[in-house]
């Protein structure tokens, strides 16, 4: 049986993608994943991840180098589409305005039949659904953020407005929706009572956990994301450094760096002698090896706008997985998470950097209790929270789409 999974975004730049492919082609079906251009550091990673996997790709609406004229062609179109829904107000080209390569994403993923169609991205979900209804096939969404809210909560932005009507459009058509964490689960099902969702984790495989680690005499922090930039919660930390004591914490960040952004972080701290260090993107299967050499993870999230809130990002079960004391914002998913699991680390109050000094400095001040924390991590990420359990709800779900054995 074939499926189609379709994205907005690269492989390298989506592991849940990737790992929902894995998990899909080692159950035995026929995987095709199409996807779009969207950076040239993913570009290259992709290479390297690609040539590792069972199943296979393509890319749809070309990229700067290999294919500049369909790449033009997909910016004139999503610039048009959108400057016309701002212009106008109107959303008559909403499914192009959506996503730069949401147009060719659509015609890529109508060429391929397939018994079901996936879609990750909101740029990616008139693709599945109208493929779905050319070759009469169901389809779902993996709804790993609450799209309508992701980049903002203003209702009268283009962005809420734009997202709103293509969620409203075509998510009653899917036969399913999954959604990577339970209060983004029950954002959709309070708007779509009617579909059939499942919550899936954003955790990855216990075969990607590194022994154990010691902890380190100067302590050390980790954060990452694809982009390290302002608006992520760092500022918040890095003025907290400001207050630790001199030599106690260094700061590691691992992403996607403007230099001039990187050199402001560092010289905000080097009065107090704190050192940070910028590290650039690496394969995802390498992140969590990467991370286990830190002793404290930061989920620095904030609860604005709403989809920060309610997600539980890859970088909180990184660092469970990876064996480190998780330091958390209190947004409401992650509040919840540490009501769960209390003993893998603290929550501190979201921008209060008073709250985040004396969290910090507990820990430091107790190694003890930071060693259990990192044990109980591990121990979580082992046991309970990892891809090897929540592939098999997965699987389980869609088996229900289309039957089949997954011996």
């Amino acid at each position: 049986m074939n499926i189609v999974i379709v994205s907005s975004g690269q492989p390298s730049l989506n592991p849940r993608l990737v790992k929902e492919a894995d998990a899909l082609s080692m159950a035995g079906f026929d995987v095709l994943v199409i996807y779009a251009y969207w950076n040239h550091w993913g570009t290259e990673l992709d290479k390297g991840l690609l040539n590792e996997r069972k199943w296979q790709a393509v890319r749809a609406g070309g990229d700067p180098l290999s294919q500049p004229i369909a790449y033009l062609l997909s910016r004139v179109l999503f610039k048009a589409a959108r400057w016309f829904a701002q212009a106008t107000g109107s959303m008559t080209f909403a499914d192009i305005a959506v996503a730069r390569g949401s147009f060719h994403l659509r015609r890529a993923a109508k060429k391929y039949r397939a018994d079901l169609y996936i879609g990750h991205n909101l740029g990616a979900l008139p693709a599945v659904v109208s493929a779905a209804k050319k070759n009469g096939s169901p389809c779902g969404f993996d709804a790993e953020d609450f799209h309508r809210n992701e980049g903002s909560d203003d209702t009268t932005s283009l962005a809420v407005k734009l997202n709103s009507y293509i969620e409203d459009k075509y998510i009653p058509r899917l036969d399913y929706l999954t959604a990577s964490s339970p209060l983004i689960a029950e954002a959709y099902r309070r708007l779509y009572p009617q579909i059939p969702r499942e919550t899936i984790l954003n955790v990855f495989p216990r075969n990607h956990m590194p022994p154990p680690q010691a902890m380190n005499d100067v302590l050390k922090l980790f954060w990452f994301s694809q982009t390290i930039g302002p608006g992520r919660g760092i500022d918040v930390v890095i003025a907290s450094l400001q207050r630790l004591p001199p030599g106690k914490f260094e700061l590691h960040l691992l992403g996607d760096c403007a230099p001039d952004f990187g050199r402001s972080l560092a010289d905000q701290v080097r009065k107090n002698g704190t050192k940070i260090y910028i590290h650039p993107p690496i394969p995802p299967d390498a992140i969590i090896p990467f991370a286990a050499q830190f002793d404290i993870g930061l989920a620095a999230e904030q609860s604005r706008p709403l989809n920060r809130d309610i997600c539980l990002t890859n970088k909180l079960f990184t660092y469970l997985q990876a064996g480190l004391a998780i330091v958390a914002s209190d947004t409401s998913a992650q509040r919840d998470f540490l009501a769960q699991f209390p003993a893998i680390g603290q929550l501190y109050l979201q921008n209060n950097v008073t709250a985040l000094t004396r969290t910090l400095l507990a820990c430091a001040n107790d190694p003890c209790r930071l060693a259990e924390y990192r044990r109980a991590s591990a121990e979580l990420g082992k046991r309970q929270l990892n891809w090897e359990n929540e592939s098999q709800k997965l699987l389980g779900f869609i088996s229900c789409i289309i039957p089949k054995s997954l011996n």
